[in-house]
């Protein structure tokens, strides 16, 4: 008997999520959890995070081609990330939507619980998963401190605490946070946030491309 194939939603039909690299694991791990079977996930490069005023200009381009290949239903797979507002103003040119909250490390936490600690967090510095990860790639390497380890208190001195914000159960990166902590000279502290509301937003962009498509 021949293996039974699915048939894949006409582009049009499909749910693109244009987000960051960062976040690309965990949109595919709630994908999957949700059965959302007609998402699509197209990233900008993760390093925009070093580098914000690249996002929009990027967001822009990507809605914009998007729309050529005939995608209706696009979803910006960013918070504001430091984009100062320009994010929200790619979004309302192309009548898209966001994830709401200021940067990810508020929605991994969830809007509620990220309102009540982010002013005590001020001195904090956050870790994901991702960012433990890419541990090496992102601070190490390119900071110098692995030639320079006499820098960190440059880079990091203004810091209190490490927050790793886990998204998963995974006792390797838990070593990660836990090492670059003593590493910083930082306190650590362990949150497991798991996907805060990733899922609740890429449910109800879902849901609202579904509603569309039956309108």
């Amino acid at each position: 008997m021949a293996a039974k194939q699915t048939t894949k939603p006409d582009v049009e039909d499909r749910l693109l999520v244009i987000g960051c690299g960062m976040i690309a694991r965990e949109v595919l791990a709630v994908k999957q959890q949700l059965a959302l079977d007609h998402l699509e996930l197209t990233c900008l490069p993760a390093d925009f995070h070093f580098h914000p005023s690249r996002i929009a200009p990027a967001m822009d381009k990507a809605i914009t081609e998007a729309k050529a290949e005939g995608y209706r239903h696009i979803y910006v797979g960013y918070a504001d990330c430091g984009t100062g507002g320009l994010l929200d103003r790619v979004c309302e040119k192309h009548g898209v939507e966001r994830i709401a909250g200021p940067h990810c490390f508020a929605f991994y936490q969830g809007a509620a619980a990220y309102s009540e600690v982010g002013e005590a967090d001020m001195m904090s510095f956050y870790m994901t998963d991702f960012l433990c990860r890419q541990f090496e790639a992102f601070f190490i390497k390119p900071l110098g401190l692995d030639r320079h380890p006499e820098l960190v208190k440059d880079y990091f001195g203004n810091y209190e605490k490490l927050i790793y914000l886990a998204q998963t159960d995974d006792p390797a990166l838990d070593k990660v946070a836990e090492d670059a902590a003593k590493m910083l000279g930082l306190v650590y502290e362990r949150r497991a946030t798991g996907y805060g509301d990733l899922p609740e937003a890429l449910a109800n962009a879902s849901g609202a491309a579904a509603n569309h498509q039956r309108a």
